[in-house]
């Protein structure tokens, strides 16, 4: 009798069935739990009460460490995030629809908003590290703090800048290769638009960030829409 054999499309495509319609949450997840890496654990130093104060050294010393230390780790499993969705949707999306220009975008976009974040995120777990009543108080003197805090006060937000572009590439798929549903592209093409506007407008490199609540739209819209790279694979 011969030995069964084990067809390798049919396992390919069985997989690629399973839990389909699932993995663009990886987006919403790491969109989330990005705007709690960098807003909500972002403690500022002075008199926030007053706009027009001028952070010095001598702000440093009063400054916690503790919103530092957990928005740098939470800021590493969002990173960790962002690559996952990168890889899934390479494999899912890039690969699958070879003839796409917006889809490696999208694939580079995420890896690029990664590898900025992950230094992002360094400089603010440092902080949570060397700041007054942190494991290694003393490491670094006021100044040296201060330096990590200036370094630490825009790049959480502005590593989210290539997720803006990704999403240009999103309304690329949208409207020129219909591959994501034109109704998520108008929306994801307006935010984009306001996004990458209001920095034009305002000068502050810092809003990109806002990249990260639109996130949490796309991943569950994809999941639970009708876009064409979320289609079941048939055999």
């Amino acid at each position: 009798m011969a030995a069964p054999t084990t067809d390798p499309t049919r396992i390919e495509l069985s997989a690629e069935r399973s839990h389909s319609r699932a993995w663009p949450l990886w987006a919403a997840a790491a969109g989330a739990l990005g705007f709690v890496s960098t807003v909500v654990t972002d403690d500022r130093a002075g008199d926030t009460s007053d706009p027009d104060y001028m952070v010095t050294v001598a702000d440093m010393e009063p400054l916690g460490h503790e919103m530092y230390r957990i928005g740098g780790l939470t800021g590493f499993v969002t990173v960790g995030m962002l690559l996952l969705f990168a890889a899934l949707w390479h494999r899912r999306v890039a690969q699958r629809f070879t003839w796409s220009l917006g889809a490696p975008i999208v694939t580079y976009g995420f890896i690029s908003a990664a590898a900025a974040l992950t230094l992002a995120y360094g400089w603010k777990a440092s902080l949570g590290n060397y700041l007054h009543g942190a494991m290694e108080e003393g490491t670094y003197d006021d100044s040296g703090l201060y330096v990590y805090y200036v370094m630490n006060d825009f790049s959480p937000y502005i590593g989210w800048f290539p997720i803006t572009v990704a999403l240009f590439g999103l309304v690329w798929m949208a409207f020129r290769e219909r591959l994501v549903s034109r109704a998520l592209g108008g929306v994801t093409g307006f935010f984009a638009l306001v996004i990458f506007g209001s920095v034009v407008v305002t000068g502050v490199p810092g809003l990109p960030f806002a990249g990260s609540m639109v996130l949490v739209i796309v991943g569950i819209w994809l999941a639970v829409g009708r876009s064409p790279i979320t289609q079941e694979v048939t055999a």
